[in-house]
C-alpha cells in the first residue's frame, strides 16, 4: 500500500475547512494540511485567471484515492476541483504506519 499526497486547492477558508475535517473525520484521509497565501494562475473558459487560494495537501492511502476524489467532488465549491495525488515515497515507518492505519476502511 503506497501513501499519497493530493493537492487541492480551495476558494476561502470555510470551503477547505469543510472539506478538510470531513475527510478527516470519514477516515479517508490521516491528515489534512491547509496552506494559505496560494495564489494561481490559470486558463479557464479561454481566459487566463488569477485566484487566491488554499491549498489542501490530504494525506492518504492509495486505496482511498477514489474515495477521497468522490468526497472532495461533492463538498467543493469550484466547477473542477484541482485533484492531484502525488506518490509519496519513503517517509518515517512509524509515520506511514500510523497513515495507513487512520485510512483503513474500519479505522
Amino acid at each position: 500500500m503506497s501513501a499519497l499526497i493530493v493537492h487541492c486547492t480551495c476558494p476561502d477558508a470555510a470551503s477547505a475547512e469543510r472539506i478538510a475535517a470531513a475527510l478527516v473525520e470519514t477516515g479517508l484521509a490521516a491528515c489534512v494540511q491547509q496552506v494559505p497565501g496560494l495564489r494561481s494562475t490559470f486558463l479557464w473558459q479561454g481566459r487566463v485567471e488569477q485566484a487566491d487560494e488554499i491549498l489542501l495537501l490530504i494525506k492518504t492511502s492509495d486505496d482511498r484515492l477514489d474515495a477521497v476524489i468522490a468526497s472532495v467532488r461533492s463538498l467543493h465549491p469550484y466547477e473542477l476541483p484541482e485533484l492531484l495525488a502525488v506518490e509519496a515515497r519513503g517517509g518515517s515507518p512509524a509515520y506511514l504506519d500510523w497513515l495507513h492505519a487512520r485510512t483503513r476502511p474500519d479505522a
